[in-house]
């Protein structure tokens, strides 16, 4: 399709009263993206448009569409007056024309580029319009597409199909396309003339028969057309969503030991002989290099895993986190925007934010950075080869050199050479006796409060 221009309109006015919610339903999110998220991202490509149409009081919608999509205009639709009414509503999106024109719905976030390519090569090959359809499980509620030959000749609602019409199994998936030169001159012949007074998308078809047009039918697999009225249906779009990410993965060569426990955002990227173990979360921005193994009970997010890491069991990488290769991230440790160097060991119970720790070093339990004084974030930085010892407390901003060893419980607030021992902890005092003295002391004001 890359020698035809294509305008995408989505549409995204609907308030989602059934979600219960007073975010607009497209805003609610499937592997950490909203779902009209996932449907630009279906009809993204170099020099495409697209149009968003938003009902009346929906800054948060726009402002999102001009993040995902900053070149996506946004039209409002001031009435609900029905799906034609709202292709309409980005009317001025129609000109100049493009020559494919796709209407479709941003609650829909499990359709694919492969399946919105399968239309637009119905309008490749001749037709005026082209609609996508499914073969479903349980056609009940769905518009069913009424075929003669190659022929589309009308999409019948369930309310008003007979008996023989039911029967049908292929169904609308309410995605359509239209030649660009004639898509504003369908839409807008398309009337009102019905119990609700509202102007429907699926009567282009009968129009278009009736002006001796060519109308077809692509077909897609049955999940793909899976639009989201409420949690119910989100949940099951969620974890259609997940299988699919998790078989991409096995077949990239991914390991997963638990498949159905780990979950993924849309953008997570595993390379190949990577291996999760059970109840891992990849949340956004996360990139894992070949080699690496994820333990079971960490989450990570924004982080970046070198090749051959280890990370887990039961961390957590916060985003900024940027792991080099053969870096050992152990249980119950978090960072945070750290840079880790290759080879370097933060095994257990340890906090690093705002930090750059060179190759080879090694973090004792219990350490962390004090990153944050109540006002700003300040940097630690330590030198490659260095050994910092359990429960050290690091007060940034501090530079420790290379090579250098910090004892065990030392706080640190000033610079420490390369190669230089630094022990920053209070001297330790002993009492012969003193303790069998407390103890006897203890036992005789409780029994005197008893008295």
């Amino acid at each position: 399709m890359s020698n035809r221009s294509l305008l995408s309109i989505i549409l995204a006015a609907g308030l989602g009263t059934r979600m219960q919610s007073s975010l607009p339903k497209v805003m609610h999110e499937i592997g950490s993206l909203p779902l009209i998220g996932h449907v630009l991202k279906a009809v993204s490509s170099d020099g495409n448009r697209v149009a968003v149409v938003v009902g009346p009081g929906m800054p948060a919608l726009e402002a999102l569409v001009a993040k995902l999509s900053p070149g996506a205009s946004c039209h409002e639709q001031t009435e609900r007056l029905g799906t034609a009414h709202a292709a309409l509503a980005a009317r001025s999106a129609l000109t100049p024309a493009a020559d494919d024109v796709l209407v479709l719905f941003g609650d829909t976030p499990l359709v694919t580029a492969d399946a919105i390519a399968r239309v637009r090569a119905g309008l490749a090959a001749g037709a005026d319009v082209a609609v996508l359809g499914f073969e479903a499980a349980n056609p009940f509620g769905y518009g069913r597409l009424l075929m003669q030959g190659n022929q589309l000749l009308a999409i019948r609602e369930e309310k008003d199909a007979s008996d023989e019409e039911r029967k049908v199994t292929f169904c609308n998936s309410g995605i359509m396309g239209f030649q660009g030169a004639i898509a504003a001159e369908l839409l807008s012949a398309i009337g009102n003339d019905n119990a609700k007074g509202e102007y429907y998308l699926t009567d282009a078809v009968e129009i278009a028969n009736a002006r001796g047009l060519k109308v077809v039918a692509a077909t897609t697999g049955e999940d793909d057309a899976r639009g989201i009225n409420n949690r119910v249906q989100l949940a099951e779009c969620e974890e259609i969503f997940q299988n699919r990410m998790r078989r991409a993965a096995l077949e990239r060569g991914v390991t997963l030991q638990a498949p159905s426990t780990v979950f993924f955002s849309h953008d997570t990227v595993l390379e190949p002989d990577v291996l999760v173990e059970p109840n891992v979360v990849f949340g956004p921005g996360v990139r894992v290099a070949s080699g690496a193994r994820i333990r079971a009970f960490s989450h990570l997010e924004g982080a970046t895993v070198g090749a051959d890491a280890t990370v887990g069991p039961y961390a957590r990488l916060r985003p900024g986190a940027e792991l080099a290769r053969e870096t050992h991230i152990g249980n119950f440790v978090e960072v945070k925007n750290g840079k880790i160097g290759e080879g370097a060991k933060v095994n257990h119970l340890s906090y690093i934010g705002d930090a750059v720790v060179g190759a080879k070093t090694n973090i004792g339990a219990g350490t962390i950075t004090c990153n944050y004084d109540g006002f700003g974030k300040h940097l630690t930085q330590i030198g490659a080869g260095s050994f910092i010892g359990s429960n050290s407390t690091l007060v940034a901003p501090v530079t420790i050199g290379s090579g250098a060893y910090v004892a065990a419980g030392s706080t640190v607030t000033e610079e420490v050479p390369d190669d230089a021992l630094v022990i920053g902890r209070a001297r330790q005092s002993v009492k012969d006796g003193r303790a069998k003295e407390l103890r006897a002391r203890f036992a005789a004001a409780k029994a005197a409060k008893k008295s």
